[in-house]
């Protein structure tokens, strides 16, 4: 799968400083010294996009094109560790996606950069699309030129370029082994490696001790695309990089400074008990979850007090034993006459989505609670008429008073409800499966056919540029905050050749390539929480790979004009099919 529609959760990364923050620059100027060098880069970067201007506009340069387009994002990947990380808006221009992006706020960004310049020179340079390059390798070049003078002029601390640089060794990880932002040049190895040799430069400054020749030395050699192990590349290779890089921020004590992300900084690598934040998408710190706002709201989540008919509860739909889903197509609404709209998700691991529900339309769990309790289908409740009759209610009055004390209490306020939920939900995040296991130590808890399992998922399967390591939803590494959806063209019935006509996110955002758009989500425990896609449609995991194995909707006759999943067929094998079911198994839970 190749991710070529984004939506965007505008979550601004606030800066706290949580105590004295006591920096170290080793020889008195390392961020000096890498702003010069990011600069000279910049300038590199600048010379081959005016080479590439140069380039003859005919088809016959088509080799040269491809050739002088390879030699720009080499240098961008050079600088890339750097520019996504102190000037990510400037970089959403230079490397974004080739669609519309659309924010929550409505606003609509449209396509530049490298991967579209990618798709007019890639098989094949497009004459029709001269004019188009032009003003597209104009702004690449404008674009560049600010990279220069921004870190000609910026104040890099030593806490953050070792923060971004452990960053581009996760976003190699997730991203760079898998073409996702080069499908068409097909260069992922020789980028990740230009990436990772300008993290070993910048590390230098502080450190000659930590070893980047094997992970050099494994993606400069490579085997062929499907055939390369990434596991044990992350494992061996990677693991090892991002704990010596987090070593290293405690033995210089670079400060404590944190940012609200959904990684924590200080996780040595993507895959350690703790490494994501279940508390991220709060709107204040008072709002995170505790003990005693759990159990609260776990007795909230198995009361029907919350409905309107008092005859159904969260865990009616999100039952425990069934993964927190229900097991059906789609549930019944709560009067039981008719079928609700779409079919019921897991809970496990909601806390860690930026964005709730299929369509994204709920940017936290409280808000996902708000909605829930007040839909007319789902439980037709009243949250004020809620409040009153939990007020009422001694037991309950004792628990709103202990979970969220202060004084002189007259009444339980609607958020507290909320916030009570959510907090149990967010309690349900568990990343503890036997692959988690296995990726923390390279050994163990899984069979040879599970590890194939995953390089398929992560190479030719395309599920990876999709479902993004680790969490296998549509999370967007190396920071997380942002989600994505996709339109793959989930038909209205198993084999049929209409689609779903559900329209998605078209009702949030009403913009025509967002029709059919459906939240990307998680793999994880997705072995027992059948039947599968929005609509419940597919019943087995083989049906769902043997879905996205034809090519999705289109590849499987259906019409979608604006689907983003590529329909090339994938081609996988019997054996590699049985696989990559026996990976996706091994991604389940223990709670």
């Amino acid at each position: 799968m190749r991710s070529l529609f984004k939506v965007t959760i505008g979550i601004l990364f606030f800066l706290i400083a949580l105590g004295s923050i006591s920096l170290r620059q080793p020889g008195g100027n390392s961020g000096q010294l890498a702003g010069q060098k990011l600069a000279q880069q910049a300038d590199s970067l600048l010379k081959a996009v005016h080479v590439l201007q140069a380039t003859p506009a005919n088809v016959a340069s088509t080799p040269l094109w491809q050739r002088r387009f390879r030699v720009v994002r080499l240098d961008y990947k050079r600088l890339e560790w750097a520019v996504e990380y102190f000037d990510p808006l400037t970089t959403r221009k230079v490397n974004g996606p080739p669609v519309p992006e659309t924010e929550l706020s409505g606003q609509v960004i449209q396509p530049d950069g490298l991967q579209v310049i990618e798709q007019d020179i890639f098989p094949r340079f497009d004459p029709a699309k001269k004019a188009d390059l032009k003003t597209l390798l104009n702004a690449l070049a404008t674009n560049a030129a600010e990279y220069s003078d921004f870190f000609r002029h910026a104040d890099l601390q030593d806490w953050q370029i070792i923060d971004a640089a452990k960053l581009e060794i996760f976003r190699i990880e997730t991203l760079g082994l898998n073409d996702f932002d080069d499908p068409l040049s097909k260069n992922c190895f020789r980028e990740s490696a230009a990436a990772l040799e300008s993290v070993q430069e910048v590390t230098r400054y502080y450190t000659k001790a930590i070893n980047f020749k094997p992970a050099l030395l494994s993606l400069l050699k490579p085997a062929a695309f499907d055939r390369f192990d990434r596991a044990a590349f992350i494992t061996s290779c990677a693991n090892p990089l991002t704990r010596e890089l987090t070593g290293l921020t405690i033995r210089l004590k670079l400060g404590d400074v944190r940012y609200n992300r959904l990684l924590n900084q200080d996780a040595p690598t993507l895959f350690d008990a703790g490494a994501f934040n279940r508390n991220a998408f709060i709107a204040a710190p008072g709002d995170s979850a505790t003990a005693l706002k759990i159990a609260l709201g776990k007795k909230l989540f198995n009361d029907p007090i919350l409905s309107g008919t008092n005859t159904r509860s969260c865990a009616s739909c999100h039952q425990p034993q069934k993964a927190f889903t229900d097991g059906l197509t789609k549930n019944l609404d709560i009067t039981g006459k008719k079928f609700i709209a779409r079919n019921t998700p897991t809970l496990i691991n909601a806390a860690l989505q930026p964005a709730q529900f299929y369509d994204l339309r709920a940017p936290s769990l409280e808000d996902q609670v708000n909605d829930v309790v007040q839909n007319r289908d789902e439980m037709h409740g009243n949250m004020q008429v809620s409040i009153g009759k939990l007020w009422r209610d001694s037991v309950y009055r004792n628990l709103f008073g202990a979970a969220f004390p202060h004084q002189r209490r007259t009444a339980i306020d609607t958020f507290e409800v909320m916030n009570a939920l959510a907090s149990y939900v967010r309690s349900l995040t568990a990343l503890n499966s036997r692959f988690d296991r296995y990726m923390r130590s390279g050994k163990g808890a899984l069979s040879a056919a599970e590890i194939i399992g995953f390089n398929l998922f992560m190479g030719k399967a395309r599920c990876g540029t999709c479902h993004y390591l680790p969490l296998f939803s549509g999370a967007l590494p190396p920071r997380y905050m942002q989600t994505e959806a996709e339109v793959i063209g989930v038909p209205q019935r198993k084999n049929g050749k209409r689609i779903d006509p559900d329209p998605g996110l078209f009702d949030v955002q009403p913009e025509e390539f967002n029709r059919y758009a459906f939240k990307t989500t998680t793999v994880r425990n997705a072995a027992v929480t059948a039947p599968y896609m929005h609509n419940g449609v597919f019943s087995t995991l083989e049906e769902v790979v043997d879905f996205y194995n034809k090519g999705g909707g289109v590849g499987s006759g259906v019409n979608v004009p604006n689907q983003t999943l590529s329909a090339d067929h994938l081609n996988l094998s019997v054996k590699e099919k049985s696989e990559l079911i026996a990976f996706i198994r091994s991604l389940n839970s223990n709670f």
